[in-house]
């Protein structure tokens, strides 16, 4: 702390919880909102295209991790500097994390474009379905500098506990690229490319915007390669959580698909609408990172035990109130992507266990949110990994095996659930997380 930093203390008042959580809320929905519109939109082409998007999307959905990784470890850092009284330490660790996310963009980009083939060729159950997927990915993976650029960029405003910047340049970049998908791809007949170009736009508009905030903050914009080095090592623990995650939903998607095309898009349905649930309710944990950070790095453990006791009560709540919402429109949302009535079929069999999991869920993300704020991540990286290993993994591979159909792919992530839920709980519990000072 520079001689003249005072720490910065903010009470986790309910108010103060939801300056920060509700334009959080619609940044991390915008995203997955788009995604179900473009699912929508591209599920109108028939089962194939659709197919095509749960495939290459699933491949995407690396960058996307990346990106999670490069905003959680931002923010965790940002705001124990911040809680300090270091606004400007803060907001060099967003300069650093964009250095490193321009350049984690750019390799993944190449890898995208080089090997889209041969991944969508694994993962799909058929070749139309493949060759499409590569098509998309082929276009859609020139957006990945944008969508990492755009993660770092929140990761530090989240940080400085500024969530209203990110929520007009992500939704504006959404909107967008909402308008963009379905002129391109029926008006002017591009069809799955429409979609795929739709995207790159939102992600490069989006990470150009942050970009252009990053400069106006600062002057100071140099790589500073002992820092980026130090950022990476620090986020270790986040990246193989990551890898967890990706390990299990890359698995589930190739499980789905070797049970048939309707199955495989009953189950892009359901995930994009469970990633949709996640997000949305990851907003109380937004607010949790950045109030837990910053009071543990102000030297207040008090401060963010409360903050997690609230913020847990807050997902709990929301997560039942959205399971109440998804379950009445049983009938009617899967709908709003299909009308094949094999994939409608299958979606009423994923249906049960994605309603029944939400609350627990609800609970999961907000004290994933503390800890992550705590850095805690080593915890949650080793819980992660028991999970995917014991729960999820097992399952959906018997499911093949056994030919248990979606039912027992969607099983595996209950089960998945559940671990965590007992381990975040825990934890909570135990205090142990709530290690004071700007730097951990």
């Amino acid at each position: 702390m520079s001689p003249s930093a005072q720490p910065v203390i903010h009470t986790a008042s309910a108010r103060r919880i939801a300056t920060l959580a509700l334009p959080a809320l619609v940044v991390l929905a915008a995203e997955p909102l788009y995604v179900l519109v473009d699912t929508a939109v591209v599920g109108h082409l028939g089962p194939v295209p659709l197919a095509a998007v749960a495939v290459g999307g699933t491949v995407m959905s690396v960058a996307v991790w990346f990106g999670t990784l490069m905003a959680y470890g931002t923010t965790g850092r940002a705001a124990r500097r911040f809680g300090a009284g270091d606004r400007p330490a803060a907001v060099a660790e967003g300069v650093q994390a964009s250095w490193l996310a321009l350049g984690l963009g750019l390799l993944l980009c190449l890898l995208g474009l080089t090997l889209a083939g041969p991944l969508t060729h694994a993962l799909a159950g058929n070749a139309d379905t493949a060759d499409a997927a590569a098509g998309w990915l082929r276009i859609a993976a020139l957006g990945a500098p944008g969508l990492l650029l755009a993660a770092a960029g929140n990761g530090w405003m989240r940080g400085v506990q500024d969530t209203r910047r990110p929520l007009g340049i992500v939704l504006g970049a959404n909107v967008l690229s909402a308008i963009l998908c379905p002129v391109l791809v029926y008006p002017l007949g591009l069809g799955l490319a429409g979609s795929a170009i739709a995207n790159v736009v939102a992600q490069s508009v989006g990470g150009g915007l942050f970009l252009l905030s990053l400069i106006r903050e600062t002057r100071r914009l140099r790589p500073v390669p002992s820092v980026i080095v130090r950022q990476v090592v620090l986020g270790r623990d986040l990246l193989i959580r990551g890898a967890a995650f990706q390990v299990c939903f890359l698995s589930a998607t190739a499980v789905a698909s070797r049970f048939g095309v309707a199955a495989v898009g009953a189950h892009q349905i359901a995930l994009q609408l469970w990633f949709f649930a996640a997000l949305a309710l990851d907003a109380v944990a937004i607010a949790a990172q950045s109030l837990v950070g910053a009071a543990l790095g102000a030297g207040d453990a008090d401060e963010a035990r409360d903050v997690a006791r609230r913020v847990t009560i807050a997902g709990g709540l929301s997560a039942v109130v959205f399971a109440a919402l998804v379950w009445a429109g049983a009938s009617a949302i899967p709908g709003w992507f299909t009308s094949d009535p094999a994939v409608r079929d299958q979606a009423a069999v994923v249906w049960p266990w994605f309603v029944g999991m939400l609350p627990f869920a609800g609970v999961v993300y907000a004290l994933d949110g503390v800890l992550i704020g705590a850095g805690d991540v080593a915890y949650l990286r080793t819980t992660t990994v028991v999970g995917a290993l014991v729960g999820f993994l097992p399952l959906i591979w018997l499911a093949y095996a056994f030919d248990w159909g979606l039912a027992g792919v969607w099983a595996g992530l209950a089960t998945f659930t559940a671990v965590r839920l007992v381990a975040t709980v825990a934890r909570w519990l135990s205090a142990r997380w709530a290690v004071l000072g700007a730097t951990r």
